[in-house]
């Protein structure tokens, strides 16, 4: 809980500059520093020293490419929800840490409701995602209850 806390004091200091960069950025991570300077307003220098910052005090964590799932040979997206039969912290903590290594995994989000953990799954067909929730999810003896749902569409929100 402190982590939080520490989080929300120190991304509070944000001015309405760094979160125009977070904003511009999240669109288009590649933009060139003269564009995004261009874009919210500053100096080339300005915008290249704030982006630092940004990224030293962990706003930024990283720029990514977004890759389309088909081209690499898994077209087929879900999300599998997962409902533990333990709640201990050494057992949530494990099988987190787990469940990120599995092979399709995208992203693991613990989660507050019914379910413990909805794991975002990229598979190449129907029998690769049935058998990753066998082979891994459902012989795990922390797992209770999975729930798979299949992503028809997905669309990259602004913020």
């Amino acid at each position: 809980m402190l982590a939080v806390q520490n989080d929300v004091r120190r991304f509070a200091a944000l001015d309405d500059v760094d979160r125009a960069i977070l904003t511009e950025l999240t669109a288009d991570g590649r933009l060139p520093n003269n564009a995004l300077a261009e874009r919210v307003g500053v100096a080339p220098s300005t915008c290249l020293t704030r982006t630092r910052a940004l990224r030293e005090c962990g706003a930024i964590r990283g720029i990514h490419a977004e890759v389309d799932p088909a081209a690499v040979g898994l077209p087929l997206q879900a999300l599998v929800s997962v409902r533990l039969t333990a709640h201990e912290r050494a057992a949530v903590d494990a099988f987190r840490a787990r469940s990120v290594r599995l092979p399709g995994v995208v992203s693991v989000f613990h989660v507050a409701g019914a379910e413990d953990y909805v794991l975002h799954v990229r598979a190449a067909s129907g029998d690769a995602l049935r058998d990753f929730v066998l082979d891994h999810l459902a012989v795990d003896p922390v797992v209770q209850h999975t729930q798979t749902s299949l992503i028809f569409e997905q669309a990259r929100g602004v913020g």
